[in-house]
């Protein structure tokens, strides 16, 4: 059972954030800093992160806080200083135009989210789905469209600003279940958001239940996307519905599926507190697994010592070190990126530190249009420094694990940087997507659309 005096979770804004008891330990420059960040990028955080994770003597090179609060360097600086005068003038209309111009410029939806990755059932489009990869589907729970504290650098930024077109969800699985019918190939649901498990047990009941189905036996791997975890790990613990979510997890390994809980930890510091690894095993007791993913991220956690801790600690208690993401090319990428070669040294060293049951982690790897490109080494070929490449997914599943290569930049910092080494005109894939477009961002028949 959980505590025996639960802790009520309390979450803060933008405005309710200058009643936490924290806000007065933060000096006028950062104060203003959320003030006007937030109105371009969403900003929520709780009383857990503010208490436990965050330690106010280091503000704020703190990574945590780093992860919770805006500094202005999140913006480009023209745009800083015109928000913060508007935001002093009072010109409230002038305010929110101009906030959706600086949103504009932050590629609300990267890797062709809008464009390419939502499916369609008998000619109309299923809402709160994407589906990329032929044996996974992403399902957005309406009711999971928030998170118990966000991240500054979250990719899925978009979600959470108020903005119906920016915007995935689906009511209910009705959507979800019929396409799964018509589309045996796939293999995985992915329940992501926000954050599923901002839900209660019994909504989040109503999703997972329907993929247990005997005509549904073709989902083997339920994954549930979340940072509850280490933003509030209570849910597992102490929340009055905690020990019902543990069932509905054991009913679900008992079915017959794989269950993995795709926790995000950007940093060790989320897993030292007492209750979050009571709760990794508590998640684990169930048979369920913890899969931990990050993306590698300057002023957080661009350090390889701060891997090798999450990582052997994260196999200590239980949880499967999966992924070592490079940071998206969407809202406050200047903030956090870092050059491919930088993250991929980080990655190394830190591997290179670590036994072999923490060497399952991959990375570095770019979720990019055409796929999930890994960094596989920094080879010199034939007199050339290159990036050795390969597809761990790909729209195109052929395309998975045949290697390849680019000219080494020692400043590019995405994929769409790069260019073939060699001096040869095009990557591989490119010629095999001339009949359906481009596999570098332009129009693609959409894998199982």
């Amino acid at each position: 059972m959980g505590e025996s005096s639960p802790v009520t979770y309390k979450p803060y804004n933008r405005s309710s954030i200058k009643r936490a008891p924290q806000w007065e330990l933060m000096p006028a420059d950062l104060r203003e800093a959320v003030d006007v960040v937030t109105h371009v990028l969403p900003f929520r955080t709780n009383q857990f992160v503010l208490d436990e994770l965050i330690d106010w003597d280091r503000i704020p090179d703190d990574p945590i806080f780093r992860l919770n609060f805006p500094h202005r360097d999140m913006l480009d600086p023209e745009d800083y200083v015109t928000l913060r005068d508007l935001l002093r003038d009072g010109d409230k209309k002038l305010l929110a135009k101009q906030v959706q111009v600086v949103r504009g410029r932050m590629n609300p939806h990267p890797a062709g989210q809008l464009t390419h990755n939502v499916p369609q059932l008998d000619g109309e489009v299923v809402p709160g789905i994407q589906h990329k990869y032929g044996e996974t589907v992403l399902f957005f729970p309406s009711a999971g469209q928030t998170c118990h504290a966000y991240c500054t650098f979250c990719f899925r930024w978009p979600q959470f600003v108020g903005e119906d077109d920016l915007h995935f969800a689906a009511r209910d699985a009705e959507g979800l279940t019929a396409y799964l019918k018509q589309h045996p190939e796939v293999t995985d649901v992915l329940i992501t958001g926000g954050d599923p498990l901002i839900m209660r047990t019994a909504t989040l009941a109503r999703y997972l239940e329907p993929l247990l189905a005997p005509e549904l036996a073709h989902i083997q791997n339920i994954r549930i996307g979340t940072k509850a975890v280490g933003y509030w790990p209570r849910r597992f613990v102490s929340d009055v519905d905690a020990d019902e979510l543990l069932r509905l997890f054991e009913r679900v390994v008992g079915a017959g599926k794989h269950l993995a809980l795709m926790g995000h930890y950007n940093h060790p510091a989320e897993l030292r507190p007492a209750i979050a690894q009571q709760a990794l095993r508590r998640i684990t007791g169930t048979g369920a697994v913890v899969r931990m993913q990050s993306p590698v991220l300057r002023h957080i956690n661009d350090d390889p010592e701060a891997w090798r801790e999450l990582w052997t600690q994260g196999v200590k208690l239980g949880a499967v070190p999966y992924y070592m993401f490079v940071e998206r090319d969407t809202g406050a990428r200047s903030y956090f990126e870092l050059p491919l070669a930088e993250a991929y040294e980080i990655f190394r060293t830190a591997y290179g530190s670590v036994s072999g049951l923490s060497r399952t982690v991959r990375g570095p790897s770019m979720s990019a249009f055409p796929g999930k490109v890994l960094i596989d080494g920094v080879p010199t070929i034939r007199g050339e420094k290159v990036f050795a490449l390969q597809f761990l997914q790909a729209r195109q599943g052929d395309l998975v694990r045949r290697p390849f290569y680019a000219k080494f930049d020692p400043e590019a910092t995405w994929f769409d940087q790069l260019v073939p080494a060699f001096g040869e005109p095009k990557f591989f894939f490119e010629d095999e997507a001339d009949g359906g477009g481009s596999l570098l961002g332009r129009p693609l028949d959409l894998v199982g659309a």
